[in-house]
């Protein structure tokens, strides 16, 4: 059990960083290429689909770490979960 809510939660982690990674170094940079009048008009819906995804695999991540804790990994996994559980209030507020 606590092995795969280790994994559960590192999966989660780095998809969640990956899809951040992507979206500053990939994606905007190619949507302010098309000139601003389009970057505005596509950037509200690309950060709401975005905001779901980022904030469905942090929770997942913070669910799955406290899992991994309470079957007896280290303190640790507790404190990376709650950290990645941090940002889904930011998120979520920038959303709306």
């Amino acid at each position: 059990m606590r092995q795969i809510a280790e994994f559960v939660s590192v999966l989660s982690c780095a998809l969640f960083a990956g899809a951040s990674v992507y979206i500053s170094l990939v994606e905007h940079p190619a949507r302010m290429e098309c000139g601003v009048e389009l970057a505005a008009t596509e950037f509200a819906p690309s950060y709401r689909r975005a905001t779901i995804m980022q904030a469905t695999l942090a929770a997942v991540g913070l669910l799955a770490s406290v899992a991994a804790w309470l079957a007896g990994a280290t303190f640790w996994w507790l404190v990376g979960g709650l950290l990645l559980g941090a940002v889904i209030p930011s998120t979520l507020i920038q959303c709306g």
